[in-house]
């Protein structure tokens, strides 16, 4: 966790110190600047910053933020999202208001944080702490996504051979997580190889997409990877290699999701599609080994009903690991 130059993947800050909440502000402030976002609100931008680092600093346990951008339907604008293992907060509603201070709480500053943020969303519970999603656009916020994610680099990296990618192909609803093998920057390589051949892939069914993936990582150490698409009311999953793939109703029941074995750009392995029921009320989750699958909805009162990053923010939290890189996705429908 440390201060280098953004990437799209982010970095990551352990916020302990107030010197620490200072270099997070001219972080967003130069990220600000890079992608022209305008005077006025790299200035909100500052204060959003600002105010998520005094709070972990001065109320929080194991406070960290990860900084990055968002680029959707065209513009940019930068995400910030607060992690920290307590003290939470009983009414994180009530502590967002302007004026509301609640003394040894992380509420104080949240007002001005919604006041000055074009989206905000968050999770808290007493005792076991809260997540924080701010974005800051430089006009009308584009449109929420339907799918949220995080990386993680393991203990000692600055890179992460886990990763994500999103997208949208002629109406499928496609979503990709890969675990490049080993860590460091071959891993890395080996995961965005698979980002960009996903990105590139024909809009085909995943089982299809999985193969294109496979012939075109043929030059990396080779990567475990899954690809999801939701439907309306189904969800079609096709994965190679040790990624967790999890429906999760809104009851809080899981159901599993099928990965053969095997590692994509190696070999020729087996691929295969399956479907699975998807209720409007359910979601996906989606991680790499870097997170410890023992993990139950049912602990998270409220948290279905979040935003996707604030759902994977809480569970790379609790269930993500410092001896691996850690990636986890949560999708929902989006009707």
């Amino acid at each position: 966790m440390n201060g280098d130059p953004v990437t799209d993947s982010g970095i990551w800050f352990r916020v302990e110190a107030g010197s620490t909440a200072s270099a997070v502000r001219r972080a967003a402030e130069r990220l600000g600047e890079q992608i022209e976002m305008g005077a006025a609100r790299i200035a909100d931008l500052a204060i959003v910053a600002a105010e998520l680092t005094s709070n972990l600093v001065k109320h929080a346990d194991n406070g960290v933020l990860l900084l990055r951008p968002v680029r959707r339907a065209g513009q940019a604008g930068v995400e910030l999202v607060a992690i920290d293992s307590g003290p939470g907060m009983a009414d994180l509603a009530v502590s967002s208001r302007d004026g509301h201070s609640t003394t040894g709480t992380l509420g104080i500053g949240l007002g001005a944080i919604v006041r000055q943020a074009s989206w905000f969303d968050g999770y808290s519970v007493p005792g076991q702490g809260t997540v924080l999603a701010v974005q800051v656009w430089p006009a009308e916020p584009a449109q929420l996504s339907w799918a949220g994610a995080l990386t993680r680099p393991i203990s000692g990296e600055t890179v992460s051979g886990d990763g994500y990618a999103v997208r949208l192909a002629d109406g499928r609803h496609q979503v990709l997580v890969s675990d490049g093998l080993g860590h460091g920057p071959l891993a890395a390589a080996a995961t965005e190889a698979a980002l960009a051949a996903f990105r590139d892939a024909p809009a085909s069914p995943p089982a299809a997409v999985v193969s294109h993936l496979h012939r075109s990582m043929s030059h990396t150490r080779g990567a475990a990877l899954a690809v999801a698409e939701l439907a309306a009311d189904v969800l079609h999953y096709a994965g190679l290699g040790n990624i967790t793939g999890v429906i999760v109703e809104g009851d809080g029941k899981r159901r599993g999701l099928v990965s053969l074995p095997g590692i994509a750009g190696h070999q020729r392995p087996t691929v295969r599609g399956y479907e699975y029921p998807f209720s409007p009320g359910a979601r996906l989750v989606m991680h790499s080994d870097g997170v410890v699958d023992r993990w139950r909805l049912t602990d998270y009162p409220g948290l279905a009903e979040r935003s996707p990053l604030v759902m994977a923010a809480a569970l790379l939290r609790d269930a993500g690991v410092r001896r691996d890189d850690a990636c986890v996705l949560v999708a929902r429908s989006w009707t």
